[in-house]
């Protein structure tokens, strides 16, 4: 008997849930609502809770960069800013660094 897949989690529910976490250990957390009028490529979150400053991009398991999401994260990874690339398989990654383990 084999045993059954989960469907994939989108985006949406992935990002939904990071923003659920951050908030219960106490980041302020932004996302933009409506990126047509945006600046393209900027992170998906910037999560705040001092003296921690994080952006992340979000990504399913198979979701590639674009070339402008790309460019976000080498200019903010330049300004010493923690940058963090995402995805489902990273969570408990994702629960250190938002714990302040990792940095």
């Amino acid at each position: 008997m084999s045993t059954p897949r989960l469907p994939p989690i989108t985006e949406k529910e992935f990002q939904a849930q990071i923003v659920k976490l951050a908030k219960i250990i106490g980041f302020e957390v932004y996302h933009t609502w409506n990126s047509r009028h945006s600046a393209k490529g900027f992170p998906d979150l910037v999560l705040v809770r001092p003296p921690q400053l994080l952006f992340l991009e979000v990504k399913t398991e198979k979701g590639k960069l674009t070339v402008e999401q790309a460019r976000w994260i080498a200019a903010l990874m330049a300004c010493d800013q923690e940058v963090y690339l995402v995805r489902p398989s990273n969570w408990p990654q994702i629960e250190a660094i938002l714990k302040g383990v990792e940095s």
